[in-house]
């Protein structure tokens, strides 16, 4: 087995407690050999970036994820926490929750569908294609060394389509069902501290806004909302002696398209940080509004109609289910959300994302949320190693980069993890800290057969 430096223990022993010590010793292979690998994130290329290819019980590291029994929940509360403690600390918790397809086909894949894919559709193109839907919830928060914010992801379930929901003869729940019984989940493991979870246009609901101002300490949603959402003014107060029964909503507010169009309207020219950090100004009408459907209760909050003259960003309107944000911090939250779907790309181009290759139904449910909380964790580690300090940047003569990436972070990572870790070939020798001839034939192995 491997012998992991105590400065890694410090992060993964706080899920040991999930496992039993003999298949702890086999998660924490998975692990390190996921971290240290290249390319596809299948069970045998872990084992073979950590000098394992010649273990003839290989089968027991697919055991751990196709039939020992974990629960998959309690580690990502243990993860959650860990973000937690070490990220958020005592600031306001911001949370981002949409969806990804992972590409998959196969006869023996079950809860395969066929969904829209974001990657290669646009505006005016449609694309689908076949595969498993899953709908992840990060932590969208800024790094002690990095200007950027990070979305990092904690919490991923499995939302299957309404023809596979059919033939296994159960209830189907949309995304947006999903994401409110996830954050019922989230405030269970953390019912007071102050929290605003940001989803886009797709995944916006009456229904899911309402929930999130029913708890005790309620959730700030923010979200885009269609062009023509039905908004209205506050119902006027009862006059004297008045009759009847009292309005439910007052005036409807113009569409967004209106107000653009009408020169007497009086929009508001404010600074945001926008994407990228850059500073961007823009015109908005903020109002309280009422978002209203008929038969439907009525959710107050606070609408912002936003311009750019300009054209850089596409006119939209947004709401936020806490009426006391300014128009500032409404924008704000909303542009946060775009490092969700970066985090999405980096997960396939750096962790294998979509490259795993088993189709046991409960492997399946374990594989991929562990690649998307592996990214998590490569953070958390490399917070731990770097104790504040930058993590150095990849340069060269023809780039010069200034701001630090996942993949400076992941490779800071896989340093630390081949410089200080005893892998199996080296367990009856004792560490120098040299490069041993067990760590050359990894790597060697490795950088042979990369593609």
């Amino acid at each position: 087995m491997i012998t992991l430096p105590v400065t890694i223990m410090a992060v993964l022993e706080v899920f040991a407690p999930v496992f039993s010590e003999r298949i702890w010793d086999w998660v924490q292979i998975l692990v390190v050999g996921a971290i240290l690998t290249p390319g596809k994130r299948t069970v045998t290329s872990c084992l073979r970036a950590v000098g394992l290819q010649k273990d003839k019980q290989f089968q027991n590291y697919h055991r751990v994820l196709n039939r020992v029994g974990w629960s998959s929940l309690e580690v990502s509360q243990r993860l959650f926490a860990l973000l937690m403690k070490i990220v958020v600390k005592d600031q306001v918790l911001v949370l981002g929750a949409d969806e990804t397809l992972e590409r998959r086909r196969g006869v023996k894949i079950p809860h395969l569908g066929c969904f829209r894919d974001a990657a290669r559709s646009s505006k005016n193109n449609k694309v689908k294609s076949y595969g498993l839907r899953w709908v992840s919830m990060m932590i969208l928060s800024q790094m002690p060394w990095s200007q950027r914010i990070w979305a990092l992801p904690f919490l991923t379930v499995l939302a299957p389509g309404v023809n596979s929901d059919e033939q296994a003869e159960r209830r189907h729940k949309t995304s947006i069902d999903w994401i409110r019984q996830m954050i019922c989940q989230v405030r269970q493991w953390l019912p007071d501290h102050p929290t605003v979870m940001v989803v886009d246009g797709a995944l916006i609901s009456l229904e899911l806004g309402l929930r999130c101002q029913q708890f005790d300490h309620p959730v700030a949603l923010v979200s885009r909302l269609q062009h023509n959402a039905r908004l209205f003014e506050l119902p006027p107060a009862n006059r004297p002696k008045q009759r009847g029964q009292k309005p439910t909503v007052g005036k409807r507010y113009p569409l967004l398209k209106q107000l653009i169009a009408d020169p007497d309207t009086a929009w508001q020219d404010i600074e945001v940080t926008g994407y990228g950090g850059k500073l961007k100004t823009i015109k908005v009408v903020s109002q309280v509004a009422l978002w209203y459907t008929y038969g439907k209760p009525r959710l107050k909050g606070r609408a912002v109609w936003v311009y750019d003259p300009s054209g850089q960003w596409e006119s939209c309107v947004l709401f936020a289910t806490d009426p006391t944000l300014t128009a500032q911090e409404v924008i704000e939250f909303f542009v946060m959300r775009w490092n969700v779907e970066v985090t999405f790309e980096e997960v396939r181009a750096h962790l294998g994302f979509e490259t795993q290759r088993q189709w046991s139904p409960l492997a399946i449910l374990r594989s991929s949320p562990a690649l998307l909380g592996l990214y998590s964790l490569v953070m958390l580690l490399a917070q731990h190693l770097l104790q504040g300090d930058p993590p150095p940047v990849r340069t060269s003569a023809w780039y010069c980069k200034t701001h630090v990436t996942f993949s400076d972070v992941l490779a800071f990572v896989r340093q630390q993890l081949w410089h200080h870790t005893q892998f199996p070939r080296t367990r009856s020798e004792p560490y120098s800290g040299d490069i041993t001839d067990a760590l050359l034939f990894i790597w060697e192995d490795i950088l042979c057969y990369a593609s």
